[in-house]
């Protein structure tokens, strides 16, 4: 065998080992997070349990997270403002809501990664750019929320911020073309949203993706990296509020688990059929609509 021919053989074996570590890393760190979930599961697992908690709640929870996913992975924003309004609109308290979005959002943006590295939505460069920077925002705002400040405080803020980038990206949608500039300072981004997401409950899609896409990046990929980044994100801030927190409501955070594993491929298959200019209004007119949500609950 050629020193040549060797090499190309190794350069191959590394491009797999590579290619396969996008689906080992989540699936590893899920099926760990699964077992510290079930090992801490006050009722213990068995048959006549899983029996019982298969009931009514836990099929609106079930439709929650198949719906929620779904506007996730095909807008590329909105699981935790969707699920935690119809988590609170069920009569879910506040506290379990916030806890059963965090945890089971880790399970429902791991399934969305594999599902958009799968379907070839992400750009590599990207995701990686936003990883690390995206999971220092997510820790230090988890534990500020935790043991310093209100997240319900800075919500108007947030909301504020996300309506006028809406207003800019309708703009840009309705235009034939949006000229791509290059998004300075990205680590910067990727904290901020990081950090507001865990603040606020929600926010890593609304103020990365609509950020970049309002820069003329392409809408398949930006949704796609960001969806996949935000995996590392709420890993992150799950396990931030479990540590200082606990767990609390298992059948929602059960629920909403399957729900969005069950959403996540459909959601990924989907994006690639939605043009360009639609998901970018349709990104631009759901962050209207929750911002203008969020301002008018805040005041009231």
């Amino acid at each position: 065998m050629s020193v040549e021919h060797l090499k190309q053989v190794q350069a191959s074996e590394s491009n797999k080992l590579k290619k396969s570590l996008w689906y080992i890393i989540p699936i590893v760190l899920l099926l760990s997070l699964l077992l510290v979930l079930l090992f801490n599961y006050q009722d213990g697992i068995s048959f006549e349990n899983i029996v019982k908690g298969v009931d009514s709640d836990f099929a609106i929870f079930l439709l929650i997270g198949i719906f929620a996913q779904l506007v996730d992975n095909t807008l590329g924003m909105g699981y935790g403002a969707t699920s935690s309004s119809f988590l609170l609109s069920f009569g879910v308290s506040p506290a379990i809501s916030s806890m059963g979005v965090h945890v089971a959002q880790i399970f429902t943006s791991g399934a969305s990664a594999i599902s958009h590295y799968k379907f070839k939505n992400i750009n590599k460069k990207l995701v990686r750019n936003l990883v690390l920077p995206g999971m220092f925002g997510a820790f230090l705002g988890a534990y500020l929320l935790s043991v310093e400040i209100d997240g319900d405080v800075i919500k108007p803020f947030i909301a504020g911020y996300m309506f006028i980038l809406a207003v800019m990206i309708i703009i840009k949608g309705l235009k034939q073309n949006i000229k791509k500039r290059k998004t300075k300072k990205l680590g910067y981004l990727a904290t901020f949203g990081g950090f507001m997401d865990s603040v606020g409950g929600g926010g890593w899609g609304p103020i990365v993706t609509s950020t970049l896409m309002g820069r003329g990046r392409n809408a398949r990929y930006t949704i796609g990296s960001v969806n996949t980044a935000e995996f590392a994100v709420a890993f992150t801030s799950g396990i931030t509020f479990i540590v200082f927190e606990g767990i609390e409501g298992w059948k929602v955070i059960s629920g909403l688990i399957i729900g969005g594993i069950i959403g996540a491929p459909l959601g990924a298959y989907l994006l690639n059929k939605i043009p360009r200019k639609q998901a970018t209004v349709l990104i631009g007119l759901l962050l209207i609509f929750l911002s203008i949500r969020t301002i008018v609950k805040s005041f009231m």
